[in-house]
């Protein structure tokens, strides 16, 4: 497999990543970087956050969100990169010393947002993990606020089947992904463990592609598992960076993966850059933020 690096960025925590078909653009941030960065062609666009900010969603109304610390707020994206145009969408997690982490919308374009304990030092050094007080939120286009789980550690990978009526959701303290029902009132039954235990690396941010395969990125694993349907492992794909943190199926094709990453201590050339390679399989399609 061949893997190019998509720019010559290198990010602190790469994450996020989100491919826009309609502008044939590529958005992810870099958390601890508080930066946000879009991919138009080989034309890189960087707006500097004012605190940590774990993603970066285009929306229909020609805006974007991006979930900050503090709340989601949308991006005026005709604002300056040093001096981007904030406006406060809703705060989801009121709970003090949380931050964002994982976020994307269903089919529905409802933004689906899961909260942790801040873990990023000022300095974007590590802070352990000692409490688990991140919650699973989401978010309608009229910015009402909806919790669906309480308690998480580390909440990461949140990918949906076809019909919305399952939910894929990680816990990466756990070392764990899970599956829960929709119900018909939008809540959550209790989780089923789906995937755990996997020798290579943690679960991190994943991919659904056109067949229901779920292709998860391995902190610390150097390398992405695609995972069959039910639960087992169809391959193994390996990385030259040493935390890859998620992935989107691109292109206007859709058969190419980008893959973000994380810089590590052991200081491998592409750890903190997004690689792409192209694949034999088109994944399912990004869905922008509805209001």
């Amino acid at each position: 497999m061949t893997w190019t690096a998509v720019t010559e960025h290198r990010a602190q925590l790469g994450e996020g990543p989100f491919w826009d078909a309609p502008t044939q653009a590529l958005y992810w941030v870099d958390i601890a970087g508080k930066q946000a960065l879009r991919l138009i062609g080989a034309n890189v666009q960087i707006w500097q956050m004012p605190e940590h900010v774990s993603a970066f969603i285009p929306c229909e109304s020609g805006d974007a969100l991006v979930t900050l610390s503090s709340g989601v707020y949308r991006l005026d994206l005709d604002s300056p990169g040093l001096e981007p145009r904030l406006t406060l969408l809703c705060v989801a997690d009121p709970q003090p010393g949380n931050r964002a982490n994982e976020a994307r919308c269903d089919a529905l374009g409802r933004l689906w947002l899961g909260t942790m304990q801040n873990n990023i030092g000022e300095q974007g050094e590590d802070l352990p993990v000692t409490r688990r007080t991140g919650g699973l939120f989401r978010i309608d286009r009229d910015a009402r606020v909806t919790p669906l789980l309480r308690g998480l550690g580390i909440p990461n990978t949140l990918l949906w089947s076809e019909d919305i009526t399952t939910l894929y959701f990680g816990d990466s303290l756990d070392g764990t992904l899970y599956q829960h029902v929709i119900r018909t009132d939008g809540n959550l039954e209790p989780a089923q463990i789906w995937f755990e235990g996997h020798g290579r690396g943690g679960p991190d941010g994943s991919a659904m592609d056109a067949e229901g395969f779920i292709w998860n990125a391995r902190w610390d694993g150097s390398c992405l598992l695609r995972l069959a349907p039910d639960g087992t492992v169809d391959r193994v794909i390996d990385l030259p960076v040493s935390r890859p943190t998620s992935c989107v199926f691109g292109d206007a094709d859709l058969k190419t993966l980008y893959i973000t990453s994380a810089a590590s201590p052991l200081g491998h050339s592409l750890d903190g850059a997004v690689l792409s390679m192209r694949v034999d399989v088109p994944g399912k399609s990004c869905t922008r933020f509805a209001g």
